[in-house]
C-alpha cells in the first residue's frame, strides 16, 4: 500500500506558502517526495504521479492501494495514471485524518525535525533541504515499527561490540549538524 497528501511550509523570505507532495509506502516506510510547489493543481499532481510510476518502475505492481484524501488536487486523471498501473486509489472520508495516519505522522516527524527548526528560504531551498531529509529518513533513521531499522535497512545484521573503548565511532552531520548520524568507524 501507498498513503499520499500534501503538507505546506511557510517560507521565512518570500513570505508565501510552499507545498510538498509527498509518497510513503506503508509496509517498508519509504518516503518519496514528489514535488514541491507554491501552486499545486491538478495538472502537476498528475504529472508527479507518472513521475512517481517511474521511479517506482517494475516495483510498481508490488502496490494494490493508494490511500489519499478529498483535496481538490486529486483529479480523476490523476485516479487514471495510478489505476493505469493497477493501483487502486482509496479515499478517506471528509475531515478524517486518522484514516490516513501513515502519510499524517510522516508530516509530523518532518516538521518536528527539519521544518520546524530552520528558516526556509524559498522552494528551491525546501527541495533541497527535503531531499537531504528523506536519504537521511530512508537511509539512517531507525524505526520502531520495524526493529529500529530504517525503510532501506536490510536484516538484523549487527554484531556484539565486547570492548566498547577500542570501537571507533564516526559522527556524520546532516543538514548542518540539524541531525547527526553515528556508524562505527571504518
Amino acid at each position: 500500500m501507498l498513503a499520499c497528501d500534501f503538507f505546506h511550509v511557510d517560507c521565512a523570505v518570500t513570505l508565501r506558502r510552499v507545498y510538498v507532495f509527498f509518497v510513503i509506502q506503508l509496509a517498508s516506510r519509504h518516503v518519496h517526495v514528489l514535488g514541491v510547489t507554491a501552486h499545486p493543481d491538478g495538472a502537476w499532481t498528475v504529472q508527479q504521479a507518472r513521475n512517481l510510476l517511474l521511479d517506482l518502475g517494475e516495483r510498481a505492481a508490488r502496490f494494490r492501494f493508494l490511500i489519499r484524501d478529498r483535496a481538490g488536487q486529486f483529479t480523476d486523471a490523476f485516479d487514471a495514471v495510478l489505476a493505469g498501473a493497477g493501483i487502486e486509489v482509496v479515499k478517506i472520508s471528509p475531515h478524517s485524518p486518522r484514516a490516513n495516519a501513515y502519510a499524517e505522522r510522516w508530516v509530523r516527524t518532518a516538521r518536528s525535525e527539519v521544518t520546524d527548526r530552520m528558516l526556509i528560504a524559498g522552494p528551491r531551498h525546501l527541495r533541497t533541504v527535503l531531499d537531504e531529509y528523506v536519504v537521511h529518513y530512508n537511509h539512517h533513521r531507525p524505526h520502531r515499527a520495524r526493529n529500529l531499522r530504517p525503510p532501506d535497512g536490510d536484516d538484523i545484521t549487527t554484531t556484539a561490540i565486547t570492548d566498547v573503548t577500542m570501537a571507533g565511532i564516526r559522527r556524520r552531520k546532516v543538514l548542518g549538524g540539524l541531525i547527526n548520524e553515528y556508524g562505527r568507524a571504518a
